[in-house]
């Protein structure tokens, strides 16, 4: 635990402001496979805080990409927003503030790799924001944000990022048959603090391909591209 304080101690100093309420910081890095494991009454984890932080993400990236980007119609800063709060650059943000040696985590998900998984660092990352628009606001929420999605966001609008098939593929169905897709979480596996998402993505009701991944947002990845992938669609079927 010492080694942890050391990076904690870094990560304040990379935030730069004093927590009214260090006990946010702390939820906000404590992965669910921690207090599935050690059983602590009322000991959270940063499962609430990362739904917040989505939301308070969504919002800023949007503002961002609005007031500077006027030139931008709604499907291009739509495509660019999606491409920024993927779980790569969410991760790749984490990465930049040293959020995975700042974990608490179960000691199986440790031994898997955990503090360097995608999806769980993406999730601090949001949890994070989630827990300084709570104690600090929204300005500061968003300076943070800005700040550490800056490299990615120069690389969106360069077009240096990993693809975005949930995007790619509705704009392909719309240009042809001017229809959405639907998602849908087929199955969950594995506990709590270990689960693995399959979803599906629907087409006029009919399954036009499916994925996994250790989030809901990656499995949806997964499953638009294997739908882009099939010939079927290929061949105009879908």
């Amino acid at each position: 635990m010492a080694k942890r304080k050391e990076y904690l101690d870094l990560l304040k100093k990379k935030l730069k402001f004093d927590w009214s309420d260090e006990g946010l910081l702390e939820q906000a890095l404590t992965h669910s496979s921690f207090t599935y494991e050690s059983r602590q009454n009322g000991l959270e984890n940063n499962q609430r805080l990362e739904f917040l932080g989505d939301a308070v993400l969504e919002l800023v990236i949007s503002d961002y990409l609005y007031r500077n980007h006027p030139g931008f119609d709604e499907g291009s800063l739509t495509k660019l927003r999606a491409s920024v709060v993927c779980e790569a650059s969410l991760a790749r943000a984490a990465r930049a503030l040293g959020l995975g040696p700042c974990l608490l985590m179960g000691k199986g998900e440790e031994r898997s790799g955990g503090r360097e998984r995608p999806s769980i660092l993406a999730d601090a990352f949001e949890a994070l924001l989630g827990a300084v628009y709570l104690d600090q606001g929204l300005d500061k929420a968003a300076e943070l944000a800005i700040q550490f999605l800056s490299p990615v966001l120069k690389d969106v609008l360069e077009g240096r990022l990993e693809r975005d098939y949930k995007t790619e593929l509705q704009e392909y169905v719309q240009q042809r048959h001017g229809e959405q897709v639907q998602y849908v979480i087929l199955k969950e596996e594995g506990p709590d603090h270990h689960k693995i998402f399959t979803a599906g993505v629907l087409y006029k009701g009919k399954l036009a391909g499916s994925g996994t991944g250790r989030s809901k947002k990656d499995a949806e990845q997964q499953a638009a591209k294997s739908a882009l992938l099939k010939q079927s669609i290929q061949k105009g079927n879908l």
